[in-house]
């Protein structure tokens, strides 16, 4: 497990990272929800500090709220000994690590992850950056945080649509990486899991791929197994009333079937296979209506994809249970048939 995750009762694992540093200010970064529900856990461990509250939710992943916190920091007289301390989810982690890296070329940050989908995923690998003109993460840098805290206890704080969110990055590692750990979950309904188990098991997953591969030029690839197409289509809800948008792991679940079916239709995963993955994404996530009108706008949106060559568009495909091969380029055509078939549970 990397060694900057600590697993653990946040009242034993901040004091202790604090007694091993020195920093001269303190500023904490939240989102509206996390000020609220979080940071009171927190607050008490802290000596003097500042907080920033942002506004919640990825339609706030953005440059112009950067400029909120960065005008916060300066406010608060922050030097290049400060410690930014992101208390959140994805949302909160990339964008105000992204800020600490920036701030005066680099302050120290840590992350304490309140979110299933932050503490398995966003808070491993050093990726930080926002949104930009609607494209995810299209801004950003690789800067590894201080320390990644960990608490478990976090999770008793959110609704079961934010828990089953992150569930599909736990899926995800298992199908990439772990044939045994995917045979086990699979048996399991949802409310049974063991999440301590499993984020523990994510974290290892996922720091082991990034300390083989940081800069993701090969091997971290198969991290985004679902995120082509997962990517694109919670992008085009984004667009969407609020009521119809999708949560990131709810995105990554429809990314995720399609491209085990085109997995399967590659004949890179057996019949088998694939109908496991497709009978448990369907019990834990039930179907997303897409409409046909919808199509070429995804089809459009993986032209952005970041492991793209040139116009080639590029997916990580399972290639059996357990395993993953990257750097596939898939035609507009089949990504099409792989959308049609998920519609066609409709």
């Amino acid at each position: 497990m990397d060694s900057q995750v600590t697993i653990g009762p946040l009242a034993d694992t901040l004091p202790s990272f604090l007694r091993s540093k020195t920093y001269s200010k303190i500023i904490v970064i939240a989102d509206t929800r996390t000020k609220r529900h979080c940071y009171p856990i927190l607050k008490p461990l802290l000596p003097a500090h500042k907080v920033v509250t942002v506004p919640a939710g990825e339609a706030h992943k953005t440059i112009s709220t950067c400029e909120l916190i960065w005008d916060a920091m300066t406010q608060a007289q922050l030097d290049r000994h400060a410690l930014a301390i992101n208390i959140g989810g994805g949302v909160v982690g990339d964008m105000g690590g992204f800020c600490a890296s920036l701030y005066k070329r680099g302050i120290d940050f840590i992350q304490i992850p309140t979110t299933l989908l932050s503490q398995v995923d966003a808070s491993v690998g050093g990726k930080l950056g926002v949104d930009f003109k609607g494209l995810k993460n299209h801004i950003g840098v690789f800067t590894m945080p201080q320390q990644v805290l960990v608490d478990p206890i976090f999770l008793t704080t959110l609704p079961e649509r934010e828990v089953k969110s992150g569930f599909a990055e736990v899926v995800k590692h298992c199908l990439i990486a772990d044939g045994s750990k995917w045979e086990e979950i699979r048996k399991i309904d949802f409310e049974n899991q063991n999440f301590p188990d499993l984020i523990a098991h994510s974290i290892g997953v996922k720091s082991k791929i990034v300390m083989e591969d940081p800069k993701e030029s090969g091997l971290r690839k198969i991290l985004n197994f679902g995120h082509t197409l997962g990517h694109a289509v919670e992008t085009l809800f984004l667009e969407k009333p609020k009521s119809k948008q999708l949560l990131h792991g709810e995105a990554i679940a429809v990314g995720m079937l399609m491209e085990a079916w085109l997995s399967h239709r590659k004949k890179m995963i057996s019949s088998e296979l694939f109908y496991e993955i497709e009978e448990f994404l369907f019990s834990v996530y039930g179907v997303v209506k897409i409409d046909d009108a919808d199509v070429s706008t995804i089809v459009s949106l993986t032209k952005q994809d970041k492991k793209n060559l040139g116009n080639e568009v590029r997916f990580s495909l399972l290639n059996g249970r357990g395993s993953c091969a990257y750097n596939i380029p898939i035609k507009t055509q089949e990504m099409k048939q792989a959308i049609a078939y998920y519609q066609g549970y409709l």
